[in-house]
């Protein structure tokens, strides 16, 4: 089996760090990843239960193109991280990636926050891990459009 792929994206904001953190994490996700960027579909929907802000939690991902994947809030470190695992992958990133460990870090810098996210993805397969390099430059896109729509939304939240 070939190695995961490990992706990152940062970018600082003018807002505080706890206030980067607390509205990141309970964030709807169709709000966050509304657009597409090439074949990476926005998020439709979310099913869950109760505001998203304990480790254990799990809810499911529907994406537009008509896959969903199970996500486990792994661990909370407020306001430094949180953690969470992707599953039970399906639709047509299934072929990818068996799982992904997702991170999100927060740190102050300067007069705001700099926001992390970053990945890990486990290949579905030989094949897909040959691909992965390829998903790890279209997911960096995806990455920052998402950056674009989180600065949005954390200077509305906190104006």
């Amino acid at each position: 089996m070939r190695p995961p792929l490990h992706v990152s994206y940062s970018r600082a904001y003018p807002v505080s760090l706890d206030d980067a953190f607390s509205h990141t994490l309970v964030l709807p996700l169709d709000q966050l990843f509304c657009r597409r960027f090439g074949p990476l579909p926005p998020i439709a929907s979310t099913t869950q239960d109760g505001v998203w802000s304990t480790a254990g939690q799990v809810r499911t991902i529907h994406t537009a193109d008509g896959g969903s994947m199970r996500e486990q809030l792994v661990e909370v470190d407020r306001p430094n991280s949180f953690s969470y695992e992707l599953s039970e992958v399906t639709g047509p990133m299934k072929p990818l990636a068996s799982r992904v460990e997702g991170r999100w870090t927060f740190e102050e810098v300067g007069t705001g926050a700099r926001v992390t996210w970053s990945w890990t993805v486990h290949p579905a397969s030989k094949l897909s891990g040959l691909i992965l390099p390829i998903f790890g430059k279209l997911w960096t896109g995806y990455a920052r459009r998402s950056f674009e729509t989180l600065e949005q939304l954390l200077l509305e939240a906190t104006a």
